[in-house]
């Protein structure tokens, strides 16, 4: 499917930092082969402002951004998604939706910046790591030849792509 617009989901438990970060950069680099959403199990309701700050600094988009539930995915007439990605470990061990349409899912963990106790910035410091290491997962999955693989292959190159 060569025009095929990929949904991917990023879960965390939150949804104010880390999975929001990876929603604008999967949105602005993926091409426009992707579209991402987040949510998360234990949503917090709001965006953690340093996350805000530096998707503003780094020309990301931020439109439409906010925390929510990821039950809005697993409701009918939500997206389909074809991924689902886990960016904390805490939103693993929770229990899951079933996914309409059995997307492929992978484990990716990313500390969560929004955790880090201390000044500013050791959490500045602590977002931009997070974020970095976000984008060059992001940027080795947009790099798969998903139309030549097969699904039990792409599930193999996102696990080893969570542990990079």
């Amino acid at each position: 499917m060569p025009n095929k617009i990929f949904n991917v989901l990023f879960l965390c438990t939150c949804n104010s930092a880390r999975s929001l970060i990876a929603e604008s950069q999967l949105n602005a680099l993926g091409n426009g082969r992707f579209k991402a959403y987040s949510a998360g199990s234990f949503p917090t309701g709001t965006v953690d402002p340093m996350a805000l700050e530096f998707l503003k600094a780094n020309d990301l988009p931020t439109d439409g951004l906010r925390s929510k539930p990821w039950d809005e995915f697993a409701a009918p007439g939500a997206p389909v998604m074809d991924y689902v990605l886990t960016v904390c470990d805490d939103a693993v061990e929770n229990m899951s939706p079933v996914w309409p349409g059995q997307p492929i899912s992978a484990h990716w963990h990313v500390d969560n910046p929004a955790a880090v106790q201390g000044d500013e910035q050791a959490r500045h410091h602590a977002m931009v790591s997070a974020a970095a290491n976000l984008r060059r997962r992001i940027e080795l999955f947009v790099a798969l030849p998903t139309a030549a693989l097969d699904r039990m292959s792409i599930q193999h190159e996102l696990g080893i792509i969570g542990k990079n």
